[in-house]
């Protein structure tokens, strides 16, 4: 039993060699079906165990012919069993790698080394344990065989490492830290916002990890963009790709960066905002802007070296195993220097948020001089928690839900000088309390609050001490622009009806909409409040209007109504396999597909057909009564994404007695175009079925006015709905 096991591990281990080949050989051609894809996301999760596998059996190859082991039957066949376990762990985590690498965001020199140098840590083990019992494999074979493949994955390691955490991952904190440049040298760009894309963005795009088609690395490449376009318009950044996705809410897939990542600070996306708006030049120097301009205020306060008195600290450094084993994926906490005891805490998960949270840091309390709680569920009887930090400094609580009725807990905090409140629930008169019992504060910070001009004004007048910054006034001429609001319902999508739900991540913004196509505006349009009930296909129109701001562009949403779901779905024609959404259950999930059809977050939503008809046979248990059936179609005419020729919907009692009840021929763009969404949909009377075909032609030809004329277009489908 044993020979037979021990035969065919050897067996599988040579199937895999002979299919791991096969992928490098046609890795350029394959396309990995959706079903297989979380298969090569768990790359990162198994790759720790054959390594740690090989190193072992590698140690036991290396000494395998000393005489004293040589002889050793327990040592001979304990060393070859492992060999063999650690390689073949080791194909099928090379072979979910090559599948994970074909999904798209890694790409480049990096890529390569990591990939070739994983493959050779399969193939070397393999060719050692095929042929490790012959008489010509030797100690000096041995021997350099384990060394070769030890050196293999270490190299691996690294390569993934610099793929996963970005470049000189492992060296980075042994790495001189660049000293501030001086401000008449310092040039805008290079100095100042480069190094906030460094530190945020620049793991996850770079050459060697394309997310998005985008690299950040370097000035060109920010120009040129990604998938999605232009990341901003120079003097417009109520307009910029970069500033909507930074100020989404932490839960939208598409919010940069991600939840699980540290998020930009308030003053980050300061200086991002005033540099795209002062035109986004890559080559200014800071002394060139004018002494009061915006951009220049805050990064010279960046630049501004600090002085040696406060970088002095009269206690000790924590435990370094403590700041390790208190960092997670919720929580950073790291020094702020590499000479320095103080360290700075960053939260950024507001889903896994509680207490306990801030509980955990008691080990390093007396050590924490900055924490960033921004965004996080923080209530104001969290708040006897931070004051047990005696050494704060700077507290950032913007958008928590904490009140003023909270504030003195903090004021027994004798360090604190930067306080950041924004988008609190906090009221003058709570201020006006307290703000003279925070002894050493320097600057409050209270923009997107309840505040008047003219309550700031008053506490500035009494506190003079205190620097009180209300927001972006800039020369008073140029108020910020509100961004749209945002639709709340979990999906787009109903049976029956829905209370509509709108919001806006800016308190005290009010939101008017219509839903008759016209144009919202300030004064006529309804105001939004207690969600109104939607009980059939909606087009809303919605704005966002507040005191001293710009109205915001209009937001103009969907929401589809979906009355049936069938029993089953049968699929009758193939896929394109370049967009095979999540099979047939993509028509039915209630999940809407992007703009980009191309894009990650829309690759298990449009399902596509170019050569094919779309043909979909619908199967209900119980007869339905039904007027109509939809198709949800993208229509992008700059590519070969058009609305099918023409649509049939037949339907009957049974398969044997399915009749043609309508057609349709949608109307087609007659020139390039932005892309849009356009729903299909084929009415007829009212009648009792239990079988629905559906077949979608795609147009065999584009049309004369286009680059690709007389090519076969691509019809686009996500949802189908039937009412």
């Amino acid at each position: 039993m044993k020979r037979n096991l021990h035969g065919f591990a050897g067996n599988l281990l040579f199937a895999f060699n002979i299919f791991i080949i096969f992928l490098l050989i046609f890795e350029d051609k394959l396309i990995v079906p959706y079903w297989l894809q979380p298969i090569g996301r768990m790359h990162p999760m198994i790759l720790h165990f054959p390594i740690a596998i090989l190193m072992l059996a590698m140690f036991l190859e290396f000494f395998r012919f000393k005489t004293e082991y040589n002889a050793q039957d327990l040592y001979q066949r304990f060393a070859s069993n492992l060999l063999l376990v650690g390689a073949i762990f080791s194909a099928v985590t090379v072979i979910m790698g090559l599948f994970l690498s074909q999904e798209g965001g890694y790409t480049g020199e990096t890529l390569q080394w990591h990939k070739w140098t994983g493959v050779s840590i399969v193939f070397i083990p393999s060719l050692i344990y095929r042929f490790r019992n012959t008489s010509w494999y030797r100690a000096p074979l041995a021997r350099s065989g384990a060394i070769i493949t030890f050196f293999c994955l270490i190299l691996a390691g690294h390569f993934g490492a610099t793929l996963t955490h970005g470049e000189n991952f492992v060296l980075e904190p042994l790495m001189p830290k660049e000293e501030n440049v001086p401000i008449d040298q310092a040039i805008v760009f290079d100095h100042v916002i480069q190094p906030i894309f460094v530190e945020k963005c620049v793991s996850c795009h770079n050459p060697d990890k394309l997310k998005g088609n985008l690299i950040l690395a370097d000035a060109k490449s920010i120009l040129k963009g990604g998938k999605t376009g232009k990341l901003f318009v120079a003097g417009k950044p109520e307009l910029s790709l970069l500033l909507q996705r930074i100020h989404l809410p932490l839960e939208d897939k598409k919010r940069m960066p991600p939840k699980n990542k540290i998020q930009l600070s308030e003053e980050e996306i300061s200086l991002l905002y005033h540099w795209i708006k002062a035109n986004a030049d890559f080559k200014k120097k800071l002394i060139d802007l004018p002494a009061n301009d915006s951009l220049r205020i805050f990064a010279t306060a960046i630049l501004k070296p600090v002085k040696n008195t406060e970088d002095q600290f009269d206690f000790a450094a924590a435990d370094e195993e403590t700041i390790i084993e208190l960092n997670n994926s919720y929580r950073g906490v790291y020094p702020i220097s590499k000479e320095s005891p103080a360290l700075a805490v960053s939260i950024y998960n507001r889903s896994t948020y509680t207490s306990q949270t801030l509980k955990e840091l008691s080990a390093v309390k007396t050590q924490i001089i900055s924490l960033e709680l921004n965004k996080i569920p923080v209530k104001d009887e969290d708040l006897k928690y931070i004051t047990r930090f005696e050494n704060l400094r700077k507290l950032n609580l913007n958008f928590t839900d904490i009140t003023g009725k909270g504030l003195k807990e903090l004021t027994s905090l004798k360090h604190l000088k930067n306080l950041s409140l924004s988008g609190t629930k906090i009221n003058y008169r709570d201020l006006q309390q307290q703000i003279s019992a925070f002894t050493s504060l320097k600057t409050l910070v209270v923009w997107n609050t309840d505040l008047s001009v003219e309550e700031i004004q008053t506490l500035q007048t009494a506190n003079k001490h205190v620097q009180i910054v209300a927001g972006f006034k800039d020369d008073g001429r140029n108020p910020i622009k509100l961004n749209p609001p945002q639709l709340k319902n979990s999906s787009s999508i109903f049976s029956e009806s829905i209370p509509l739900h709108l919001g806006h991540p800016i308190n005290g913004v009010k939101i008017r909409y219509t839903t008759d196509g016209t144009e919202p505006d300030s004064l006529n349009s309804p105001v939004f409040k207690n969600k109104p009930l939607l009980k059939e296909f909606t087009i809303v129109k919605a704005k966002a209007y507040k005191a001293g701001w710009l109205g915001s562009d209009v937001a103009v949403l969907t929401l589809y109504r979906n009355a049936y779901k069938p029993d089953s779905v049968i699929l009758l024609t193939p896929f394109n396999s370049r967009h095979l959404a999540d099979g047939n259950r993509t028509f039915f999930d209630g999940e809407l597909g992007t703009f980009n059809a191309n894009s990650p977050a829309s690759a298990t939503n449009w399902a596509g057909f170019v050569k094919n008809d779309m043909e979909v046979l619908l199967e209900f248990r119980k007869p339905v009564s039904v007027s109509s059936v939809a198709l949800n179609t993208l229509i992008e005419p700059e590519t070969i994404i058009f609305p099918p020729a023409s649509i049939e919907i037949w339907g009957g009692a049974t398969k044997g007695q399915m009749r043609l009840i309508s057609t349709l021929k949608p109307i087609h763009p007659k020139k390039d175009g932005k892309p849009f969404i356009q729903l299909a949909e084929c009415k007829f009377k009212t009648q009792k079925i239990s079988y629905i075909k559906i077949i979608a032609k795609p147009l065999k030809k584009l049309p004369i006015w286009h680059k690709n004329k007389g090519k076969p277009a691509m019809l686009l489908v996500d949802e189908i709905l039937i009412n």
